[in-house]
């Protein structure tokens, strides 16, 4: 199958997990590496930079995963902007996931605030990937202003819902094609994995689906083998719809 690929970089898994919510480090290392995921999100303001104590950071090989700082538990454009400096300053990646919450009760994006911290980390030569809304207005001008991808929720944040806003979903997948789209947030199980898939988003972000889960250990195997059939079931397409009932075996030839 051919690889992801994000601002010219490749990667053969689809499937992008967090770290947070983990009962310890060992549970956090072992569901990573069950997920079979290559990129991996840390957020900045939670991560203990300076390494002198236990970090999370010392349960992720970086030689076997490509390390996505985000800008968790930002509110605003400028303190996303720090948050993304600092990652940068202490060595964790020029890359960044770019999240400015504008609402507590639901976590859902600031988006305006989204579009600015894109703009100014892109000059400043970061490869950004904003997480917003199904707003395509939005994920339009995220593109305009240098977005490497567009990160839409398929629900808010932690809820476990599933694609909750499918049909502004599939508007976004038929009019955007410059950059990959990248489900985050919102899945609850596998089945919600594949139909992001199967509605031909590039890849699935996720971290509550595998942490909150009862074995996370499993679920995490689970969603690689989710994220592979439904993209898998996307290349091959569907049979049509039909209204009435059609033989599996032909007519023809069948003794009488």
């Amino acid at each position: 199958m051919e690889p992801l690929v994000i601002a010219g970089k490749a990667f053969q898994s689809r499937l992008i997990v967090g770290t947070g919510k983990y009962k310890d480090g060992a549970e956090t290392q072992a569901a990573i590496e069950a997920s079979g995921t290559e990129m991996v999100t840390v957020a900045v303001r939670r991560v203990n930079l300076d390494r002198s104590r236990e970090s999370l950071l010392d349960f992720i090989d970086p030689q076997r995963y490509f390390l996505l700082p985000n800008t968790a538990g930002c509110y605003t454009a400028d303190e996303a902007i720090r948050a993304a400096r600092l990652g940068r300053e202490v060595g964790l990646s020029d890359w960044v996931k770019i999240e400015v919450i504008g609402d507590l009760p639901t976590l859902y994006p600031d988006v305006q605030a989204t579009l600015e911290a894109t703009r100014v980390l892109v000059k400043e030569g970061f490869t950004v990937l904003p997480y917003t809304t199904d707003d395509i207005v939005f994920a339009k001008r995220l593109i305009d202003a240098g977005a490497a991808a567009v990160m839409p929720l398929g629900a808010p944040i932690g809820t476990g819902l599933g694609l909750s806003n499918i049909n502004n979903l599939r508007i976004l997948r038929e009019l955007i094609t410059e950059v990959p789209l990248i489900i985050d947030a919102g899945l609850g199980t596998a089945s919600d994995a594949a139909l992001a898939m199967e509605l031909g988003f590039d890849a699935v972000l996720l971290n509550t689906a595998i942490a909150g889960a009862r074995d996370p250990i499993l679920m995490a195997e689970s969603m690689q083998h989710a994220v592979l059939a439904g993209r898998q079931s996307f290349l091959a397409g569907r049979m049509p719809r039909k209204l009435y009932a059609t033989a599996s075996s032909p007519l023809e030839g069948i003794s009488k």
